[in-house]
């Protein structure tokens, strides 16, 4: 089953770093977030990926292209121009890396690697979010509805704690941050059938998949939700980033599964 990632935003939010590159290559632990989430499929035996490029696509082209000597002992013999490699760490993935345009939406994006998925179902998330969802399970659960899409929702956790205060000055209860229950939201972590791309019809470069395609689908009866109540987190800002590299550091990384 095939891996489709959203990777071409620009990252604005997160401009300290992306002013050099694009998000997904985003370093925790001396790794590209993209990395990271495709070890989370790897680890399911998902390794065929279809990578959608846009903003700094080349640099994600030149990481690939260099994977394998970035991940082996070399010897260079520069008086001959001769490199022997010597051992290499890679991992067994397949990857297609989509050039989709620079200011595409993630619609238009998804559109224009139709070619590449066929006619199976596949799989399809963002390249700046790592989760500790069961895929095996999410792919049972999308099998057995039969839906042409399933969406992993995931409950926000509150960026402050709560209070709960008496008649006058006291507080009467403190409550550290905790999952906001009332809200499920689009936590990525899609399983798609192929006909999905009918939603998909006509000049969709500048329509974000969230907008006239999951809520036609939605309209249709056609998008089912897989609740996960675990670990997620989106590296939308800087200290997204600063809070994933300090869980990777203290090994409490809970999307490593690998």
């Amino acid at each position: 089953m095939k891996v489709v990632i959203f990777a071409g935003g620009l990252g604005t939010r997160i401009s300290e770093e992306t002013d050099i590159r694009p998000k997904p290559m985003v370093e925790i632990g001396g790794k590209p977030i993209l990395w990271h989430i495709m070890k989370i499929y790897s680890h399911y035996g998902f390794n065929d990926f279809i990578i959608c490029l846009g903003y700094k696509g080349y640099v994600i082209k030149e990481y690939f292209m260099n994977y394998f000597l970035h991940n082996s002992d070399i010897t260079l013999d520069l008086k001959n121009n001769r490199t022997e490699v010597h051992g290499t760490n890679s991992e067994p993935f397949n990857v297609t890396l989509v050039e989709t345009g620079y200011e595409t939406k993630t619609a238009g994006r998804l559109k224009q690697v139709q070619k590449y998925v066929g006619d199976e179902d596949f799989m399809l998330t963002y390249g700046d979010g790592v989760c500790d969802v069961n895929l095996k399970d999410l792919l049972a659960y999308h099998k057995k509805h039969g839906k042409t899409a399933t969406v992993t929702a995931i409950q926000m956790d509150a960026r402050f704690g709560g209070m709960d205060l008496g008649q006058g000055s006291e507080v009467i209860s403190f409550r550290e941050k905790a999952k906001d229950e009332s809200k499920w939201i689009n936590g990525g972590f899609f399983v798609l059938k192929p006909d999905v791309f009918n939603y998909l019809e006509g000049n969709m470069t500048g329509m974000m998949w969230e907008d006239a395609p999951l809520e036609k689908l939605t309209a249709d009866g056609q998008l089912a939700a897989y609740r996960h109540q675990g670990f997620w987190k989106c590296m939308d800002a800087l200290r997204d980033k600063l809070e994933l590299e300090e869980l990777w550091k203290n090994n409490q990384a809970k999307w490593k599964q690998w």
